[in-house]
């Protein structure tokens, strides 16, 4: 396919209005920047940025109202994690941990590499079991890599307690009710 170009004009031809258009962009920006009152720079450690709403914080693992853990190493949100930050290590062979003998699926190791977290709530939405929140925290300061990779020692301490699982109650009251009330044929 041959696609046919216009000729240009004169005026179309020359880059001298392209450039005087731009300086009047430039000029805009700049009269404004210069005579604005608020100022742009926020004196960080005394004045701090609020979070507006909707904003997707850092994930976080819950612990339940007993201190337990909520994972249930299901991996789901290893699976889901766009740039692959979640790293899940299931239970062993035997499954069960001593101080916990009905936890046969709480995870062994459960890491999140903040540097490769986007914070897209992904594994938030996919979780089972609501083991993992998001919270409103948007300063992670580390000296090095080895630090911003979350354990889940550090996950639980960060992430608090939780009521239990919430998620499914809604379905669970809509089949009691379904019982109790059974459709007509």
């Amino acid at each position: 396919m041959i696609v046919e170009r216009k000729k240009l004009n004169f005026w179309e031809r020359l880059y001298i209005p392209a450039v005087i258009g731009g300086f009047k962009v430039t000029a805009r920006h700049f009269i404004k920047s210069v005579f604005k009152r608020q100022p742009v720079t926020m004196q960080y450690p005394e004045e701090r940025w609020v979070v507006p709403e909707g904003y997707r914080g850092a994930p976080y693992l819950v612990k339940d109202q007993e201190g337990n853990t909520k994972c249930v190493s299901c991996q789901l949100c290893e699976f889901v994690c766009p740039p692959k930050a979640i790293k899940i290590i299931p239970p062993g062979p035997a499954g069960q941990l001593a101080d916990r003998p009905n936890a046969e699926k709480m995870p062994a190791e459960f890491e999140i590499n903040m540097l490769r977290c986007i914070f897209c709530g992904y594994c938030q939405e996919v979780c089972p079991e609501e083991a993992i929140f998001l919270q409103k925290d948007w300063s992670h300061v580390g000296t090095n890599r080895a630090e911003m990779i979350y354990n889940k020692e550090k996950l639980l301490s960060l992430g608090g307690t939780h009521a239990g699982t919430q998620k499914w109650k809604h379905k669970l009251e809509e089949a009691k009710e379904q019982e109790n009330f059974p459709v007509k044929p």
